[in-house]
């Protein structure tokens, strides 16, 4: 088994919403063996910025679930999504 890289698209709630703060919330609720290489940021519309997380998870049961589970229950996030996703 190897590991995927998967690009998430995080909304916060609105457009006040702090993304540094947001940003490490995100990193401490990782599940084990998951990792962020890097965010990104989206202007999405009116002032409101999309977080953009590069997560890597092993290639394994479940695969990016845990994650988007883990980041919808952070306060402020409005929704998660996955925008795309490959084998490392």
């Amino acid at each position: 088994m190897g590991d995927v890289a998967a690009k998430i698209k995080v909304m916060p709630n609105s457009p006040e919403v702090d993304l540094d703060d947001l940003q490490d919330r995100l990193e401490e609720v990782l599940p084990e063996g998951a990792k962020i290489r890097g965010f990104e940021r989206d202007d999405v519309a009116f002032g409101l910025v999309a977080l953009l997380p590069t997560v890597i998870v092993p290639d394994g049961a479940g695969g990016t679930e845990a994650v988007e589970e883990a980041f919808s229950q952070v306060e402020k996030v409005e929704s998660v999504a996955v925008e795309n996703v490959g084998r490392l």
